[in-house]
């Protein structure tokens, strides 16, 4: 398997399936932060990771992290963030297309 260049004119991503072994998940190399590849990326199970400075990578790592929701404790700490927070309870709702 190897690393895929993205087009700067396409939102379109290979499919996760062709993922690198080592390191876990990395799919692809460039491309943009644009909120159309975001959405087409987060749609498929990908998201960007990368440092300042270098190109922009993405991942799909197997096993993708799962939380179950009887498992997950929230702490109290977060609950205080989460309470005290500015950001609107419904943020996630501003990722789907028409909002």
């Amino acid at each position: 398997m190897r690393l895929v260049q993205l087009s700067r004119h396409s939102i379109a991503f290979p499919s996760p399936e062709g993922a690198l072994r080592e390191p876990n998940g990395l799919l692809a190399l460039g491309g943009d932060l644009s909120p159309a590849r975001l959405l087409m990326a987060y749609q498929h199970g990908i998201f960007p990771w990368f440092s300042p400075g270098d190109p922009i990578l993405w991942w799909s790592p197997d096993p993708r992290a799962v939380l179950w929701p009887e498992e997950f404790h929230l702490s109290r700490s977060m609950k205080r963030f989460h309470n005290t927070s500015p950001l609107p309870r419904d943020a996630q709702l501003r990722f789907r297309p028409g909002y």
